[in-house]
Protein backbone atom coordinates (compact mmCIF):
# COMPACT_ATOMS: atom_id res chain seq x y z
CA UNK A 1 0.00 0.00 0.00
CA UNK A 2 3.01 2.31 -0.02
CA UNK A 3 1.80 3.47 -3.91
CA UNK A 4 -1.50 4.36 -1.56
CA UNK A 5 0.68 6.88 0.68
CA UNK A 6 3.07 8.34 -2.06
CA UNK A 7 -0.05 9.19 -3.90
CA UNK A 8 -1.89 10.54 -0.81
CA UNK A 9 1.23 12.74 0.15
CA UNK A 10 1.81 14.13 -3.37
CA UNK A 11 -2.13 15.53 -3.20
CA UNK A 12 -1.59 16.75 -0.21
CA UNK A 13 1.29 18.50 -0.64
CA UNK A 14 0.05 20.44 -3.66
CA UNK A 15 -3.33 20.52 -1.79
CA UNK A 16 -1.51 22.83 1.03
CA UNK A 17 1.03 25.03 -1.76
CA UNK A 18 -2.71 26.06 -3.31
CA UNK A 19 -4.91 26.25 -0.22
CA UNK A 20 -4.25 29.72 1.47
CA UNK A 21 -3.80 31.65 -2.42
CA UNK A 22 -7.29 29.58 -2.79
CA UNK A 23 -9.17 30.98 0.12
CA UNK A 24 -7.52 34.53 -0.68
CA UNK A 25 -8.86 34.08 -4.89
CA UNK A 26 -12.34 33.02 -3.62
CA UNK A 27 -12.39 35.84 -1.63
CA UNK A 28 -11.45 38.44 -4.72
CA UNK A 29 -14.25 36.76 -6.21
CA UNK A 30 -16.96 37.28 -4.12
CA UNK A 31 -15.86 41.02 -4.22
CA UNK A 32 -15.69 40.95 -7.72
CA UNK A 33 -19.41 39.33 -8.33
CA UNK A 34 -21.47 41.31 -5.52
CA UNK A 35 -19.57 44.74 -6.35
CA UNK A 36 -18.60 45.27 -10.41
CA UNK A 37 -21.77 46.32 -11.68
CA UNK A 38 -23.41 43.64 -14.02
CA UNK A 39 -24.42 46.45 -16.36
CA UNK A 40 -20.82 46.63 -17.63
CA UNK A 41 -21.10 43.15 -19.30
CA UNK A 42 -23.40 44.18 -21.90
CA UNK A 43 -22.82 48.34 -21.66
CA UNK A 44 -20.22 47.69 -24.25
CA UNK A 45 -20.03 44.93 -25.93
CA UNK A 46 -22.58 45.22 -28.46
CA UNK A 47 -20.52 47.15 -31.13
CA UNK A 48 -18.93 45.36 -34.32
CA UNK A 49 -15.69 46.85 -33.71
CA UNK A 50 -12.38 46.55 -32.16
CA UNK A 51 -13.32 47.79 -28.92
CA UNK A 52 -15.88 45.61 -27.77
CA UNK A 53 -13.54 42.89 -28.41
CA UNK A 54 -11.13 44.09 -25.94
CA UNK A 55 -13.95 45.25 -23.66
CA UNK A 56 -14.46 41.67 -23.70
CA UNK A 57 -11.46 39.99 -22.98
CA UNK A 58 -10.49 42.76 -20.30
CA UNK A 59 -13.81 41.88 -18.57
CA UNK A 60 -13.43 38.02 -18.66
CA UNK A 61 -9.76 37.96 -17.55
CA UNK A 62 -10.63 38.25 -13.84
CA UNK A 63 -13.89 36.97 -13.71
CA UNK A 64 -14.25 33.45 -12.05
CA UNK A 65 -16.36 31.86 -14.34
CA UNK A 66 -15.87 28.34 -14.90
CA UNK A 67 -15.58 25.90 -17.81
CA UNK A 68 -19.14 25.44 -17.70
CA UNK A 69 -20.18 28.97 -16.58
CA UNK A 70 -18.45 30.69 -19.08
CA UNK A 71 -20.66 29.01 -21.92
CA UNK A 72 -24.54 30.24 -20.85
CA UNK A 73 -23.07 33.87 -19.48
CA UNK A 74 -21.56 34.16 -22.92
CA UNK A 75 -24.91 33.35 -24.99
CA UNK A 76 -26.68 35.52 -22.60
CA UNK A 77 -24.05 38.06 -23.19
CA UNK A 78 -25.05 37.45 -27.06
CA UNK A 79 -28.47 37.88 -26.51
CA UNK A 80 -28.17 40.95 -25.11
CA UNK A 81 -26.56 43.01 -27.92
CA UNK A 82 -22.73 41.54 -27.72
CA UNK A 83 -21.09 41.13 -30.85
CA UNK A 84 -19.77 37.82 -32.29
CA UNK A 85 -16.53 39.07 -31.65
CA UNK A 86 -16.70 39.98 -27.98
CA UNK A 87 -18.33 36.87 -27.18
CA UNK A 88 -15.35 34.27 -28.70
CA UNK A 89 -13.03 36.70 -26.81
CA UNK A 90 -15.01 36.65 -23.29
CA UNK A 91 -15.19 32.76 -24.29
CA UNK A 92 -11.45 32.64 -25.02
CA UNK A 93 -10.17 34.47 -21.88
CA UNK A 94 -12.33 34.02 -18.83
CA UNK A 95 -11.98 30.26 -18.68
CA UNK A 96 -8.48 30.70 -18.92
CA UNK A 97 -7.91 32.89 -16.15
CA UNK A 98 -10.13 34.27 -13.63
CA UNK A 99 -8.76 35.90 -10.11
CA UNK A 100 -8.73 32.85 -8.31
CA UNK A 101 -6.86 31.02 -11.31
CA UNK A 102 -4.26 33.47 -11.30
CA UNK A 103 -3.29 33.55 -7.63
CA UNK A 104 -3.42 29.42 -7.31
CA UNK A 105 -1.08 29.79 -10.69
CA UNK A 106 0.76 32.12 -8.32
CA UNK A 107 0.81 29.51 -5.57
CA UNK A 108 2.54 26.52 -7.36
CA UNK A 109 3.96 27.88 -10.73
CA UNK A 110 5.52 31.04 -9.54
CA UNK A 111 5.32 34.50 -10.22
CA UNK A 112 6.36 34.39 -13.84
CA UNK A 113 3.63 31.60 -15.16
CA UNK A 114 0.78 34.10 -13.16
CA UNK A 115 1.67 37.03 -15.45
CA UNK A 116 2.15 35.32 -18.33
CA UNK A 117 -1.26 33.12 -18.27
CA UNK A 118 -3.17 36.44 -18.61
CA UNK A 119 -1.44 37.98 -20.72
CA UNK A 120 -1.45 35.06 -23.42
CA UNK A 121 -4.93 35.19 -22.20
CA UNK A 122 -5.57 38.14 -23.73
CA UNK A 123 -3.47 37.97 -26.63
CA UNK A 124 -5.34 35.55 -28.02
CA UNK A 125 -8.59 36.60 -27.06
CA UNK A 126 -8.53 39.47 -28.77
CA UNK A 127 -7.00 38.06 -31.83
CA UNK A 128 -10.05 35.49 -32.02
CA UNK A 129 -12.51 38.44 -31.35
CA UNK A 130 -11.20 40.33 -34.15
CA UNK A 131 -10.60 37.68 -36.55
CA UNK A 132 -14.43 36.71 -35.88
CA UNK A 133 -15.74 40.39 -36.20
CA UNK A 134 -13.73 40.07 -39.55
CA UNK A 135 -14.87 36.57 -41.43
CA UNK A 136 -18.54 35.87 -39.29
CA UNK A 137 -19.84 38.82 -38.04
CA UNK A 138 -22.66 38.25 -40.53
CA UNK A 139 -23.30 34.56 -39.90
CA UNK A 140 -26.36 33.34 -39.24
CA UNK A 141 -27.50 32.69 -35.75
CA UNK A 142 -29.96 30.37 -34.02
CA UNK A 143 -30.36 33.25 -31.02
CA UNK A 144 -33.29 35.16 -33.10
CA UNK A 145 -34.91 36.94 -29.88
CA UNK A 146 -33.85 38.75 -27.23
CA UNK A 147 -35.21 39.09 -23.60
CA UNK A 148 -36.41 42.23 -21.50
CA UNK A 149 -33.83 43.45 -19.15
CA UNK A 150 -33.50 42.09 -16.04
CA UNK A 151 -32.19 43.20 -12.18
CA UNK A 152 -29.00 42.27 -11.23
CA UNK A 153 -28.75 41.16 -7.87
CA UNK A 154 -29.72 43.78 -4.89
CA UNK A 155 -27.84 44.12 -2.07
CA UNK A 156 -29.54 46.77 0.49
CA UNK A 157 -26.43 47.09 3.26
CA UNK A 158 -23.11 46.47 3.45
CA UNK A 159 -24.07 43.68 6.18
CA UNK A 160 -25.76 42.16 3.02
CA UNK A 161 -23.25 42.78 0.48
CA UNK A 162 -20.12 41.44 3.19
CA UNK A 163 -22.62 38.64 3.49
CA UNK A 164 -23.20 38.00 -0.41
CA UNK A 165 -19.38 37.94 -1.14
CA UNK A 166 -18.73 34.93 1.35
CA UNK A 167 -21.62 32.99 -0.26
CA UNK A 168 -20.84 33.41 -3.46
CA UNK A 169 -16.69 33.42 -2.76
CA UNK A 170 -17.08 30.19 -0.22
CA UNK A 171 -20.20 28.62 -1.36
CA UNK A 172 -20.99 29.10 -4.95
CA UNK A 173 -17.52 28.75 -6.14
CA UNK A 174 -16.90 26.08 -4.20
CA UNK A 175 -19.83 24.42 -5.38
CA UNK A 176 -19.11 24.76 -9.03
CA UNK A 177 -14.55 24.30 -9.08
CA UNK A 178 -14.39 21.70 -5.74
CA UNK A 179 -14.98 19.09 -8.01
CA UNK A 180 -12.99 20.17 -10.70
CA UNK A 181 -9.99 20.80 -7.87
CA UNK A 182 -10.25 17.85 -6.59
CA UNK A 183 -9.95 15.84 -9.58
CA UNK A 184 -7.34 17.66 -10.68
CA UNK A 185 -5.44 16.86 -7.26
CA UNK A 186 -6.18 13.23 -8.02
CA UNK A 187 -4.80 13.57 -11.51
CA UNK A 188 -1.68 14.92 -10.32
CA UNK A 189 -1.18 12.58 -7.61
CA UNK A 190 -1.90 9.24 -10.36
CA UNK A 191 0.96 11.48 -12.51
CA UNK A 192 3.02 11.85 -9.60
CA UNK A 193 3.39 7.97 -9.10
CA UNK A 194 2.94 6.33 -12.07
CA UNK A 195 4.48 8.20 -14.95
CA UNK A 196 8.18 7.86 -15.01
CA UNK A 197 10.65 10.43 -14.31
CA UNK A 198 11.86 12.53 -17.36
CA UNK A 199 8.70 10.75 -19.63
CA UNK A 200 9.19 13.40 -22.38
CA UNK A 201 12.52 13.34 -22.82
CA UNK A 202 11.59 10.18 -25.34
CA UNK A 203 9.55 12.92 -27.69
CA UNK A 204 13.43 14.68 -27.87
CA UNK A 205 13.45 18.05 -28.47
CA UNK A 206 10.02 17.92 -30.93
CA UNK A 207 8.04 20.23 -28.60
CA UNK A 208 5.44 20.81 -31.14
CA UNK A 209 4.83 17.13 -31.44
CA UNK A 210 4.40 17.53 -27.59
CA UNK A 211 2.10 19.70 -27.80
CA UNK A 212 -0.17 18.51 -30.07
CA UNK A 213 -0.73 15.63 -28.48
CA UNK A 214 -1.38 17.64 -25.23
CA UNK A 215 -3.98 19.08 -27.44
CA UNK A 216 -5.42 16.19 -28.47
CA UNK A 217 -6.01 15.24 -24.38
CA UNK A 218 -6.97 18.66 -23.29
CA UNK A 219 -9.23 20.35 -26.13
CA UNK A 220 -12.10 17.52 -25.51
CA UNK A 221 -11.30 17.31 -21.78
CA UNK A 222 -13.30 19.18 -19.11
CA UNK A 223 -11.06 21.00 -16.35
CA UNK A 224 -11.33 24.33 -15.24
CA UNK A 225 -8.38 26.94 -14.99
CA UNK A 226 -7.67 25.94 -10.72
CA UNK A 227 -7.75 22.27 -11.20
CA UNK A 228 -5.89 22.59 -14.33
CA UNK A 229 -2.74 23.63 -12.44
CA UNK A 230 -1.68 20.62 -10.20
CA UNK A 231 -1.66 18.89 -13.28
CA UNK A 232 0.38 20.91 -15.27
CA UNK A 233 3.29 20.99 -12.39
CA UNK A 234 2.96 17.08 -12.00
CA UNK A 235 3.92 16.56 -15.84
CA UNK A 236 6.51 19.59 -15.65
CA UNK A 237 8.44 17.29 -12.73
CA UNK A 238 7.96 14.13 -15.10
CA UNK A 239 10.16 16.63 -17.99
CA UNK A 240 7.03 18.30 -19.92
CA UNK A 241 8.15 22.38 -21.03
CA UNK A 242 6.72 25.04 -19.54
CA UNK A 243 5.52 25.89 -22.97
CA UNK A 244 3.63 22.64 -23.39
CA UNK A 245 2.64 23.14 -19.89
CA UNK A 246 1.20 26.36 -20.55
CA UNK A 247 -0.78 24.92 -23.81
CA UNK A 248 -2.69 22.39 -21.72
CA UNK A 249 -3.38 25.47 -19.38
CA UNK A 250 -4.80 27.47 -22.39
CA UNK A 251 -6.75 24.52 -24.26
CA UNK A 252 -7.87 22.81 -20.98
CA UNK A 253 -10.17 25.33 -19.60
CA UNK A 254 -10.84 27.17 -22.85
CA UNK A 255 -12.00 24.14 -24.60
CA UNK A 256 -13.93 21.33 -23.70
CA UNK A 257 -16.85 19.37 -25.80
CA UNK A 258 -19.62 21.04 -24.07
CA UNK A 259 -18.28 24.25 -25.27
CA UNK A 260 -17.76 23.52 -28.82
CA UNK A 261 -21.34 22.27 -29.66
CA UNK A 262 -22.93 25.21 -28.06
CA UNK A 263 -20.53 27.77 -29.75
CA UNK A 264 -21.53 25.72 -33.13
CA UNK A 265 -25.27 25.46 -32.55
CA UNK A 266 -25.81 29.08 -31.28
CA UNK A 267 -23.23 30.84 -32.80
CA UNK A 268 -22.72 29.11 -36.13
CA UNK A 269 -19.97 26.54 -37.97
CA UNK A 270 -17.40 29.43 -38.74
CA UNK A 271 -17.71 31.39 -35.70
CA UNK A 272 -16.44 27.80 -34.11
CA UNK A 273 -13.87 27.29 -36.21
CA UNK A 274 -12.25 30.20 -35.69
CA UNK A 275 -12.62 30.06 -32.35
CA UNK A 276 -11.00 26.54 -32.56
CA UNK A 277 -8.25 27.43 -34.53
CA UNK A 278 -7.39 30.61 -33.12
CA UNK A 279 -7.46 29.01 -29.94
CA UNK A 280 -4.26 26.08 -31.15
CA UNK A 281 -2.19 28.85 -33.34
CA UNK A 282 -2.35 31.08 -29.93
CA UNK A 283 -1.56 27.71 -27.43
CA UNK A 284 0.77 26.97 -29.70
CA UNK A 285 2.66 30.19 -30.69
CA UNK A 286 2.56 30.93 -27.14
CA UNK A 287 4.62 27.95 -25.97
CA UNK A 288 6.86 28.04 -28.28
CA UNK A 289 7.63 31.57 -27.04
CA UNK A 290 8.10 30.47 -23.61
CA UNK A 291 10.35 27.43 -24.39
CA UNK A 292 12.49 28.98 -26.92
CA UNK A 293 13.09 32.81 -26.60
CA UNK A 294 12.45 33.28 -22.32
CA UNK A 295 14.60 32.73 -19.38
CA UNK A 296 14.47 28.77 -18.44
CA UNK A 297 14.84 29.93 -15.34
CA UNK A 298 11.79 31.64 -15.17
CA UNK A 299 9.93 28.33 -15.06
CA UNK A 300 11.92 26.16 -12.88
CA UNK A 301 9.53 23.44 -10.27
CA UNK A 302 12.27 21.75 -8.99
CA UNK A 303 11.88 23.76 -5.88
CA UNK A 304 8.57 22.42 -5.57
CA UNK A 305 8.90 18.83 -3.96
CA UNK A 306 5.92 16.36 -4.46
CA UNK A 307 5.04 14.51 -1.30
CA UNK A 308 7.75 16.32 1.03
CA UNK A 309 7.77 17.18 4.34
CA UNK A 310 8.32 20.72 5.22
CA UNK A 311 8.25 22.83 8.70
CA UNK A 312 7.91 25.84 10.20
CA UNK A 313 5.15 28.20 11.23
CA UNK A 314 3.87 29.22 7.61
CA UNK A 315 3.61 25.69 6.79
CA UNK A 316 1.85 25.38 10.03
CA UNK A 317 -0.69 28.34 8.78
CA UNK A 318 -0.81 26.35 5.60
CA UNK A 319 -2.40 23.46 6.80
CA UNK A 320 -4.80 25.31 9.20
CA UNK A 321 -5.50 27.11 5.32
CA UNK A 322 -6.32 23.48 4.25
CA UNK A 323 -8.32 22.31 6.95
CA UNK A 324 -10.39 25.23 6.22
CA UNK A 325 -10.71 24.86 2.47
CA UNK A 326 -11.59 21.25 3.26
CA UNK A 327 -14.55 22.02 5.62
CA UNK A 328 -15.45 24.75 2.87
CA UNK A 329 -15.53 21.59 -0.04
CA UNK A 330 -17.11 19.25 2.51
CA UNK A 331 -19.91 22.05 2.93
CA UNK A 332 -20.62 22.73 -0.16
CA UNK A 333 -20.27 19.50 -1.79
CA UNK A 334 -22.30 17.11 0.75
CA UNK A 335 -24.93 20.14 1.99
CA UNK A 336 -25.40 21.32 -1.53
CA UNK A 337 -29.06 19.23 -2.32
CA UNK A 338 -30.52 20.13 0.75
CA UNK A 339 -29.94 24.18 0.36
CA UNK A 340 -31.38 23.81 -2.72
CA UNK A 341 -34.77 22.06 -1.52
CA UNK A 342 -35.19 24.17 1.06
CA UNK A 343 -35.12 26.92 -1.15
CA UNK A 344 -37.16 25.49 -3.64
CA UNK A 345 -39.85 24.41 -1.00
CA UNK A 346 -39.36 28.20 0.91
CA UNK A 347 -39.97 29.90 -3.02
CA UNK A 348 -42.41 27.81 -4.55
CA UNK A 349 -46.46 27.34 -4.93
CA UNK A 350 -46.72 23.18 -5.40
CA UNK A 351 -50.23 23.07 -6.51
CA UNK A 352 -49.04 26.45 -9.39
CA UNK A 353 -45.98 25.13 -10.08
CA UNK A 354 -44.81 23.17 -13.13
CA UNK A 355 -41.77 21.53 -13.11
CA UNK A 356 -39.33 21.26 -16.93
CA UNK A 357 -35.90 19.26 -16.85
CA UNK A 358 -32.88 20.97 -18.30
CA UNK A 359 -29.94 19.34 -19.28
CA UNK A 360 -26.84 20.17 -19.39
CA UNK A 361 -26.31 22.96 -15.89
CA UNK A 362 -22.68 21.91 -14.65
CA UNK A 363 -22.57 25.29 -11.99
CA UNK A 364 -24.32 27.77 -10.14
CA UNK A 365 -23.80 30.40 -13.24
CA UNK A 366 -25.64 28.22 -15.64
CA UNK A 367 -28.31 28.00 -12.95
CA UNK A 368 -28.07 31.38 -12.57
CA UNK A 369 -28.49 32.13 -16.52
CA UNK A 370 -31.34 29.58 -16.80
CA UNK A 371 -33.18 31.43 -13.86
CA UNK A 372 -33.03 34.41 -15.67
CA UNK A 373 -33.39 33.43 -18.99
CA UNK A 374 -37.52 31.66 -17.79
CA UNK A 375 -38.00 34.44 -15.49
CA UNK A 376 -37.75 37.26 -18.17
CA UNK A 377 -40.99 35.42 -19.97
CA UNK A 378 -43.63 37.72 -19.15
CA UNK A 379 -45.71 33.92 -19.08
CA UNK A 380 -43.83 33.68 -15.89
CA UNK A 381 -44.88 34.49 -12.43
CA UNK A 382 -41.13 32.73 -10.15
CA UNK A 383 -39.13 30.65 -10.94
CA UNK A 384 -36.48 28.59 -8.89
CA UNK A 385 -34.20 26.50 -10.35
CA UNK A 386 -32.68 22.92 -8.86
CA UNK A 387 -29.06 22.60 -10.03
CA UNK A 388 -28.77 18.75 -8.38
CA UNK A 389 -32.04 18.04 -9.96
CA UNK A 390 -31.88 19.45 -13.44
CA UNK A 391 -34.66 21.15 -12.80
CA UNK A 392 -36.75 24.29 -13.48
CA UNK A 393 -39.69 24.73 -10.91
CA UNK A 394 -41.76 27.51 -12.91
CA UNK A 395 -45.00 29.18 -11.46
CA UNK A 396 -47.16 30.77 -14.16
CA UNK A 397 -49.02 29.57 -17.35
CA UNK A 398 -45.41 29.35 -19.86
CA UNK A 399 -45.63 27.07 -22.74
CA UNK A 400 -43.13 24.40 -23.11
CA UNK A 401 -41.78 25.76 -26.47
CA UNK A 402 -41.60 29.18 -24.75
CA UNK A 403 -39.36 27.31 -21.99
CA UNK A 404 -37.36 25.32 -24.72
CA UNK A 405 -36.59 28.49 -26.51
CA UNK A 406 -35.07 30.63 -23.78
CA UNK A 407 -33.02 27.57 -22.67
CA UNK A 408 -31.69 26.80 -25.79
CA UNK A 409 -30.87 29.98 -26.84
CA UNK A 410 -28.01 29.73 -24.17
CA UNK A 411 -27.12 25.84 -24.89
CA UNK A 412 -28.75 23.57 -22.74
CA UNK A 413 -31.12 20.87 -23.48
CA UNK A 414 -34.81 21.43 -22.90
CA UNK A 415 -36.38 17.98 -21.92
CA UNK A 416 -40.23 18.90 -21.08
CA UNK A 417 -42.45 18.50 -17.86
CA UNK A 418 -41.58 16.08 -15.03
CA UNK A 419 -43.57 15.20 -11.55
CA UNK A 420 -40.92 15.32 -8.96
CA UNK A 421 -43.16 15.58 -6.01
Amino acid sequence: MDFVKEITLTIFSIFNAMSFYLLLGFLFAGILHVLVPQQLFSKYLSNNNWASVLYATLLGIPLPLCSCGVIPTAMALYKEGASKGAVIAFLIATPQTGIDSIIATYSLLGLPFAIIRPVVACVTSIFAGLVTNAFASKESSSVLTKPTAHKPPVYPSWAEKIKGIFRYGYVEMMEDIGKMLLFGLMVAGLIAYFVPDNFFLIFGNNTILTMLLVLLVAIPMYVCATGSIPIAIALMMKGMSPGTALVLLMAGPAANMASMLVIGKVLGKKTFAIYLITLVIGAISSGLIIDNFLPSGWFEVSNFTLGGHQHGGFYYFKVVCSGILLILFANSILFKANRERETIMENTNEEKTVAFKIDGMNCNHCKSNVTKAIGNLNSVKTVTVSLSEGVAYVEGTPTDEEIKSAVEALGFEFKGRVHTR
